[in-house]
């Protein structure tokens, strides 16, 4: 895609002060579109989207307001819906509230896109739509049972933007994200995702919890890899549209490995101590990429290695040289 494709398009996007949403905000304005920007900021943050507050139309709302997703809707082209509350550990302990800001909420949205008269909704979906699915690498198609309340809320919102297309003629793309990582990523509070857990904890010189044995596998993929996926599928023809995709490296990596690298990274002489696996977790995650590749032209660039270096930056640590396992 051009950097001009975008050039002065109306877009609005859902969850713009949180991580992948700030940075696809940013990628949005280099190409010079007009951007909206949706976000209660209950786990979103301000500073975020400070440097570049006066670019941009803030509107401070909850996607559980049909009203407030109808005025954020209003005038936009394209919608990036990156809103919803993450984690799986979050969702067992309180499924309630996942299933209604990421099933109700993203009612909402689609329905205020269709009432604007939106082109185009790229949404973002998860790797954990796959459930208990034992079969690696992950394909579209194949999915499992979900393992956890969050799981099912993602695999709602797929079959909500299949029903919006079908009985309205909507243009919907789904992303699978696997395991995002990179700057600006929360490693506060008792869901922060692992990569930026384990550079708070051995830069401040703690042991880092692994729940399990560590030997579970993970697709890590850097945020800058998940934007750009966002911004092919904005611009991708319509007759890829009506389906969600694996938007992933195609790489494993097991958490005890990216707890090592990690570790050398910050040059940590603590180790890590484990605890009991959590409910709902999958024990191992690879995808396979190839669909999004021959649909969306889609290739991950940034490997782990440079992601990590990237991340150590953005945690104020120096980078050195050879630091993964």
């Amino acid at each position: 895609m051009t950097t001009q494709a975008l050039h002065g398009r109306r877009v609005l996007v859902t969850g713009a002060a949180g991580f992948i949403g700030s940075h696809l905000v940013d990628a949005l304005l280099e190409r010079g579109a007009t951007v909206k920007a949706l976000d209660n900021f209950s786990t979103g943050r301000r500073s975020n989207l400070e440097h570049c507050s006066d670019r941009i139309e803030l509107v401070e709302g909850d996607i559980r307001d049909a009203s407030v997703c109808r005025g954020a809707a209003d005038g936009a082209e394209i919608v990036f819906h990156q809103a919803a509350l993450g984690s799986v550990p979050r969702s067992m302990a309180n499924p309630a509230a996942t299933i209604e800001v990421n099933v109700f909420g993203t009612s909402n949205v689609f329905t205020a896109a269709r009432d604007a008269g939106v082109s185009r909704i790229v949404y973002a979906s998860s790797s954990s739509v796959y459930g208990d699915s034992q079969t690696l690498p992950k394909r579209e198609g194949e999915e499992g049972l979900p393992l956890s309340p969050y799981a099912s809320s993602k695999r709602m919102n797929e079959q909500l933007a299949e029903l919006f297309g079908r009985c309205f003629g909507m243009e919907f793309i789904g992303l699978r994200y696997f395991n995002v990582y990179g700057p600006r990523q929360d490693p506060d509070g008792p869901y922060a995702a692992v990569v930026p857990r384990f550079f708070k904890s051995y830069r401040s010189g703690e042991r880092p919890v692994i729940f399990g044995d560590g030997e579970q596998s993970r697709d890590f993929t850097f945020v800058s890899d998940t934007v750009a996926a966002n911004l092919l599928a904005a611009e991708a023809p319509g007759s890829v549209c009506g389906r969600a995709y694996n938007i992933a490296a195609g790489g494993r990596v097991t958490v005890n490995d990216i707890s090592e690298s990690i570790r050398k990274a910050v040059g940590s002489s603590a180790v890590p101590r484990y605890e009991a696996p959590r409910a709902g977790d999958v024990k191992h995650s690879l995808a396979d990429p190839s669909r999004a590749r021959e649909s969306l032209g889609f290739i991950a660039r940034v490997s782990l290695d440079e992601g990590i270096a990237k991340t150590a930056e953005h945690f104020g640590v120096p980078v050195r040289q050879g630091a993964r396992a």
